[in-house]
């Protein structure tokens, strides 16, 4: 009794009146779908007629196609190359760019601008540089290469676009984390002798070590969830060459509605993902410099 009357007191009260409308939205939007899709995946539904249960049938379906192999390795090597180039660029840049070059406001503001542009933009203005015949990069290079149309390069080119739109988020962060580096420890490394690829290795990498982790974790998850992109400039052509594990959950639960596929898909990606964040963390003591626990 003295515990419900201190968890209803006043204050508490209070708490839960002012986090009711997070918790409510939570509920509504995450928790309850996360636990449908589970049951969906395990199913058989069209949208329209009753839901029909099948057991292991839509995984057993899912590990069975070709194509869903396919798909899987597709979101790897998209994942991968983002995560490796989104990380190693960003962090090149910031270190320029807190040496406080001439001009570094202005490098800053753009480089952040892609990441706050709409990614419907950014679609329609990749897809011109794109463009095999009046496309700005096929005239830089004086090559004709069909980017969008060809299944060898319609993969490089989104990971072109993916990196270019998450350099500046990724290196404000880097910037923000080199601001809390005391600039005796780079001063010490120019005194013994150290030339700036030296001080980059051995003193900014282990320095950073923890945001870089950080960072390749956040860019890695939100690679392996990449949608808008795909349907905006290839919608997973040329012949499935960039279909992905996400917009295959949209096909399947949106244009051919099998639902109960597009929910099996989605927690074998949850899996890939809880697999892949998982690991990353136990190796977090190999990876981040001076790392106990």
């Amino acid at each position: 009794m003295k515990l419900c009357h201190a968890f209803f007191n006043k204050q508490n009260y209070a708490a839960w009146l002012f986090i009711l409308p997070a918790v409510v939205g939570t509920l509504i939007f995450i928790i309850i779908p996360v636990i449908c899709s589970f049951g969906l995946s395990f199913s058989e539904w069209d949208l329209v007629n009753p839901v029909k249960f099948v057991g292991l049938g839509n995984y057993r379906e899912i590990f069975t196609d070709a194509l869903f192999y396919k798909i899987f390795i597709n979101t790897v090597v998209f994942a991968v190359s983002t995560s490796v180039f989104g990380v190693i660029i960003p962090l090149v840049l910031a270190v320029i760019l807190n040496g406080k070059i001439r001009g570094s406001e202005f490098y800053k503001t753009a480089y952040f601008l892609p990441f706050i542009t709409p990614m419907i933009v950014i679609g329609v203005v990749w897809q011109w540089i794109f463009d095999p015949n009046i496309g700005i990069l096929n005239n830089f290079l004086h090559l004709h290469i069909n980017w969008l149309y060809d299944t060898k390069f319609a993969m490089p080119a989104l990971i072109i676009v993916s990196v270019w739109k998450l350099i500046g988020y990724n290196m404000i962060i880097f910037l923000s984390s080199l601001t809390t580096i005391s600039q005796s420890l780079f001063e010490a490394a120019k005194i013994d002798g150290a030339g700036p690829f030296q001080t980059f290795k051995n003193v900014t990498v282990p320095l950073l070590s923890p945001t870089i982790f950080f960072v390749v974790i956040i860019t890695a998850i939100s690679s392996f969830q990449v949608f808008d992109l795909i349907y905006l400039m290839t919608q997973g052509g040329p012949l499935d060459s960039t279909n992905v594990l996400v917009y295959a959950i949209y096909k399947n639960a949106f244009e051919y509605f099998n639902v109960g596929k597009a929910s099996a898909i989605a927690y074998v990606l949850f899996v890939v993902i809880l697999v892949l964040t998982l690991v990353q963390w136990n190796l977090r003591k190999k990876l981040i410099y001076l790392e106990e626990n």
